[in-house]
């Protein structure tokens, strides 16, 4: 990053969120001139995904940002003239807080210390062990988010392969040596080295579960990709569509959730909910079957049929379900597995309404309505930022912004001084309001998110493949209380180890997120022991690592909560506490037409054949046929397309 930008723009972006990248990317789309900021050393902000040491990292960094006050490392104030005033930024990012890690996993393989010396000390796989110590902010931005920092250098689809690449080549020995726990063993010849002798397995009774130890994470940690905040994509939602509109989809793979749970009676059961599932289970009877696709249908075209639901219109979802004829278990999955509406809160019209949204998403891409992003909702936003630096936007990490300079005559804001004390000047600005001060927000009321990060060595519902991406709703057990969305993932989403599972848990914040949710861990996992492993095959998960911290919620503050901000500055929120990412998407489009009302939002990228270039000759036409102009693409494929921005990035 060079020490001094350009001191002119049109549109100036500070944080990398998903609001924020979308805003960026359609700016740049529209031939604006967009320089984009973030004070974080990684992308995305609140919506990132970091492997297992760059989590570890990241939440050293926001201990370290809790307990001190960082100074300005250069005077501004003499920067601003008589004619202007200044508004301070705030200086540390305050939206995570009560964050606790608890490891259940022991340190070493059979409790062996010999071995994990013997591990440590390998020079084949000192890189790994190294991630062990707590990383400085030298080595956090150089190479814990390394899959961030260069992801205009490579595809991003391609950043977490090439960190795996850099893994299995420095761990090759290592995997060859602690592949197979129940397969191997040390035992010492002629007293100095250790061999490894394969042992015979009893295969007669069932299946042991394969021990996993902390060190094993840790030398793995480059395979996980863990969310800061848990969502999926409705396959007919705001997001999927803008991602296909912009062509920005074809910088992300995705995979389909294969399965929708309910937990009842204290069991976890699938929910059948497309026409062959419902047919083909075997939980229901032929009469509620038949019941469930009645009411089914009767959802999909529920506005054309109002004499149906009008008298319930002031009930509950809950209320006018039990109406309809339907037993507890089917009033169970649609309520809290199909619209995933709380039980107390949800009213008739919304609840049918999510029911249609639920059943208008079959189909699309899969089996169920949702789909994942490989490698992390992380790399939604970056695949914006691609965008936006395609058509020129200018990035910057690690860089803070001081203060914003306001003219006093027209009360707008016309620059921004930065760390570096440069003054760079704009006619927009584009703020994510963790960056705002505590005296900006002081009128501003937060709602809080719990969340709890798991990584656990089986799933919640064992089938024949172990490759399942599954979302549990458990409804809450007090009259009042949220539910928890539990969104599980395996290793082929690229987010985890291989034999691990990796667990989000979400709910709206009622104390802290240990609190909230720690009740819901408990009857779903088993915090692992070796001993009780050994002893017999647990009906439950057994619970490896946990993370607990709450998140701040300001998806529904309005902008006259903030005081003193410009008309020509735009706010833009955190993640919310829903399942999609509509929020974000709506957000976005609204401020780009606040900001540029005779704009198309993030239209689809020019075909190749269409650009020419200053200096090119325009061919003569026949007439009646449309302008192609186009000397120096070679190929007008879609796909060669995204080879080109490709090249242009890396250049």
């Amino acid at each position: 990053m060079a020490n001094s930008l350009p001191t002119e723009f049109d549109v100036i972006v500070m944080g990398t969120g998903l609001p924020e990248s979308i805003l960026a990317a359609a700016c740049s789309r529209s031939g604006q001139r967009v320089l984009h900021l973030d004070s974080r050393s990684y992308y995305g902000g609140n919506w990132a995904s970091f492997s297992f040491p760059g989590l570890l990292s990241w939440l050293k960094e926001h201990r370290q940002n809790s307990d001190t006050v960082e100074e300005s490392p250069a005077a501004w104030q003499d920067m601003i003239h008589e004619t202007e005033e200044a508004i301070p930024l705030c200086k540390k990012d305050e939206t995570i807080q009560h964050a606790e890690v608890f490891c259940y996993a022991s340190q070493g393989m059979d409790g062996n210390i010999e071995e994990l010396d013997a591990l440590q000390k390998n020079p084949s796989c000192v890189a790994s062990s190294t991630l062990i110590k707590p990383l400085d902010s030298t080595s956090l931005s150089e190479e814990t988010h390394s899959s961030h920092i260069t992801s205009y250098e490579v595809p991003t689809q391609d950043t977490p392969k090439n960190n795996e690449e850099i893994t299995d080549t420095a761990e090759t020995s290592v995997k060859e040596e602690y592949c197979g726990y129940d397969t191997y063993k040390h035992t010492l010849s002629d007293g100095t080295k250790d061999e490894i002798k394969p042992v015979l397995e009893d295969n007669s009774g069932p299946p042991k579960r394969k021990r996993i130890a902390y060190s094993q994470i840790v030398k793995e940690g480059r395979r996980f990709n863990i969310d800061l905040s848990s969502k999926l994509l409705y396959s007919q939602g705001l997001l999927i569509d803008l991602l296909i509109k912009s062509n920005v989809s074809r910088y992300a793979e995705f995979k389909n959730v294969t399965r929708i749970l309910a937990f009842r009676e204290g069991k976890v059961e699938q929910v059948p909910c497309s026409r062959a599932d419902v047919f083909n289970s075997k939980e229901l009877t032929m009469v509620e079957k038949r019941m469930l696709m009645k009411f089914l249908t009767f959802c999909l075209d529920y506005e054309q049929h109002p004499e149906e639901y009008q008298a319930f219109t002031q009930c509950s979802f809950s209320e006018y379900l039990k109406t309809k004829k339907l037993t507890p278990s089917l009033q169970h999955f649609i309520l809290h597995s199909i619209a995933m509406m709380s039980e107390s809160s949800c009213t008739t019209v919304d609840g049918l309404k999510a029911t249609k949204n639920f059943l208008q998403c079959l189909g699309r891409f899969g089996n169920t309505p949702f789909l994942f992003p490989l490698y992390g909702q992380g790399e939604i936003p970056q695949c914006f930022c691609r965008m936006c630096a395609v058509f020129g936007g200018i990035y910057c990490l690690r860089h803070k912004v001081q203060c914003l300079v306001v003219d006093r005559e027209s009360g707008r804001c016309k620059a921004i001084i930065d760390h570096l004390g440069q003054r760079i000047n704009a006619k927009y600005f584009i703020v994510e309001d963790s960056y705002l001060s505590e005296e900006t927000c002081s009128s501003v009321q937060y709602k809080q998110i719990s969340r709890a990060v798991l990584i656990t060595d089986q799933s919640v519902l064992k089938t024949d493949s172990d490759q399942q991406i599954s979302i549990l709703i458990v409804p809450p057990v007090e009259p009042g209380a949220h539910a928890v969305r539990i969104i599980e993932l395996c290793s082929s989403t690229m987010t985890c180890m291989k034999d691990t599972y990796l667990v989000h848990l979400t709910c709206s914040s009622s104390k802290t997120a240990r609190e909230d949710l720690e009740s819901v861990v408990k009857k779903l996992f088993t915090p692992y022991s070796e001993t009780e492993v050994d002893k017999e095959e647990l009906p439950k998960p057994g619970l490896l690592w946990a993370l607990y911290f709450n998140m701040r919620d300001s998806s529904g503050v309005s902008r006259s909560s903030y005081n003193g901000l410009p008309p020509n500055v735009y706010v833009c929120t955190g993640p919310d506490c829903g399942l999609g990412s509509e929020h974000a998407v709506k957000q976005a489009e609204t401020l780009f037409h606040e900001i540029f009302p005779s704009e198309e939002f993030c239209p689809p990228p020019p075909n190749p054949e269409d650009i020419f270039f200053d200096g090119d000759e325009k061919p003569s036409e026949p007439l009646g046929t449309s302008n192609i102009v186009m000397a120096k693409l070679e190929s007008s494929e879609g796909s060669k397309n995204l080879e080109s921005s490709g090249k242009h990035l890396q250049n």
